[in-house]
C-alpha cells in the first residue's frame, strides 16, 4: 500500500505552510486579538491569490479540483499556526457540500466567490436540543413554494460574516432538508458567542424564517444522505486541524524542554519530562493515523462512519491529553498570553467538544457494534 501523497498534494501543504508561517506570526495574532477583527482578511486574501482556497473546488468554478486530501493537508497547516482565518466554515461547511450537491445555479453563484476569498458560506450543525448533528431539532414546514424554519442553532462558525448559512432541519414526517439561509432575512436572528478558540461564532435563531425551494441543497429525497455526507467530512476536517494543533504544540514543547534549564540541566533531560512528552507523542500519533484513515476513506467514497468516530475520539481524548501535557511541561509560561502556546490549548479544547466529544463517539461506536457486531479483523 502506498501511503505517500501526490506531488500536487505535497505542493499544497508546502505552499500553505510557507504562507501561514510567514504571516500568521505570534505578533500578528496579538495584533488581531487586540483589534477585535473576526479574522485576518489580508492573510485570507493571500491564501486566495495563491489558489489554496479552491483546492477542493472544481476547476469549472474557479478552483483547482485537487480533492479532499489536499484540503485536509491545507487544514492541518492552518491548525499548526492556529491562524485566524475562516478555513473550516468556508471550505468545509460551505464549499464541499455545495460543490457535491448544489444545483448548477447555486454553484455558479457562490463557488467562484469562495475560491476567490470574497464569500464565506457556513453551516449550522450544532443545537442545544440535540447532541446528534444527524438528528436536527430545528423544524421545517412547507408553505406554498417555500419552507419555514424554526429553531435555534448554536456555535455557528462565522455566521455573522457569512453570505449564506446552510441549515439542516427536520420535517414532521421525519425527513431532513438542508437550506441556505441569508443572515439578513426576516426571522433570522444572530447573536455573537464567545468560544474557547477565539474564532467568530454566533447563535442562530430562526423564527419562522421563510426560504424558497431553490434554497434547498440537494433534492427532497436525499436530505439525510447530504447531511451525513457533510457531517462526516466536517468531523474529519476538524480532526485534521487538531492534528496540526497538537503536532505543533508538541514541537514547541520539545524546543522549550531543550532550552529551559533547571538545577543546571535542561528540563528535557529529566525522566519525568520524557514520560510526559512520550505520552503526548503517542496521542498525537493516534490522532494522525486515525484522522488520515478517515480522510482517505472519505476521499475514496468508501464507508467511513466507524473510522470517523475513531478519529474524532482520538482528536478529542488524545487532543486534550496532549495539549494539556504540552502546557504542563511549559509550566507558568504555558498560560502566558504573550507566549503562543496558550492558543494551541484553547484550540484543542474547542475541537475536543465540537461535533461530538470522546464520550459521544464511544456511544455511537457502541450502538453500531451492538446493532451489527464487531467488524471482521
Amino acid at each position: 500500500m502506498d501511503f505517500s501523497f501526490r506531488e500536487e498534494e505535497q505542493a499544497v501543504a508546502e505552499l500553505a505552510r510557507k504562507i501561514l508561517e510567514d504571516l500568521a506570526t505570534n505578533e500578528r495574532m496579538k495584533e488581531l486579538e487586540a483589534s477585535g477583527v473576526p479574522y485576518d482578511l489580508a492573510l485570507w486574501q493571500t491564501l486566495a491569490r495563491s489558489n489554496l482556497l479552491g483546492a477542493a473546488i472544481p476547476t469549472a468554478y474557479g478552483g483547482s479540483d485537487l480533492g479532499f486530501l489536499s484540503l485536509c493537508l491545507f487544514l492541518q497547516e492552518v491548525g499548526r499556526t492556529v491562524a485566524k482565518v475562516p478555513a473550516f466554515p468556508a471550505l468545509v461547511l460551505g464549499a464541499l457540500p455545495l460543490a457535491r450537491f448544489g444545483s448548477e445555479a447555486q454553484k455558479k453563484k457562490w463557488l467562484p466567490g469562495i475560491a476567490g476569498g470574497e464569500h464565506i458560506l457556513t453551516a449550522a450543525l450544532s443545537e442545544f436540543e440535540s447532541s446528534d448533528p444527524l438528528a436536527p431539532a430545528t423544524r421545517a414546514e412547507l408553505q406554498g413554494d417555500g419552507v419555514r424554519l424554526t429553531g435555534i442553532k448554536t456555535n455557528v462558525p462565522c455566521a455573522e460574516q457569512a453570505t449564506q448559512i446552510l441549515v439542516p432541519a427536520c420535517f414532521d414526517d421525519g425527513s431532513v432538508g438542508l437550506f441556505f439561509v441569508e443572515p439578513a432575512s426576516d426571522g433570522v436572528n444572530l447573536a455573537a458567542q464567545k468560544t474557547s478558540d477565539g474564532q467568530p461564532h454566533a447563535q442562530l435563531e430562526l423564527v419562522g424564517a421563510l426560504v424558497a425551494e431553490d434554497a434547498r441543497l440537494g433534492s427532497q429525497s436525499d436530505g439525510e444522505e447530504v447531511l451525513r455526507w457533510l457531517v462526516e467530512r466536517a468531523v474529519a476536517a476538524r480532526c485534521m486541524m487538531q492534528l496540526g494543533v497538537t503536532e505543533r504544540a508538541l514541537e514547541m514543547t520539545a524546543e522549550y524542554s531543550r532550552e529551559r534549564v533547571q538545577f543546571d540541566r535542561p528540563i528535557g533531560s529529566f525522566q519525568a519530562v520524557h514520560q510526559r512528552a512520550a505520552d503526548a507523542y503517542i496521542n498525537v500519533e493516534g490522532i494522525r493515523l486515525s484522522a488520515w484513515e478517515a480522510a482517505w476513506r472519505l476521499s475514496e467514497e468508501l464507508p467511513a462512519e466507524a473510522c470517523v468516530c475513531v478519529a474524532k475520539f482520538w482528536a478529542a481524548e488524545g487532543g486534550q491529553l496532549s495539549a494539556y501535557a504540552c502546557q504542563h511541561l511549559h509550566g507558568g509560561i504555558g498560560i502566558d498570553t504573550d507566549y503562543p502556546l496558550h492558543r494551541y490549548f484553547t484550540w484543542a479544547t474547542q475541537i475536543e467538544h465540537e461535533l461530538g466529544s470522546a464520550r459521544h463517539q464511544l456511544d455511537r461506536l457502541g450502538r453500531k457494534i451492538a446493532a451489527n457486531g464487531l467488524p471482521p479483523a
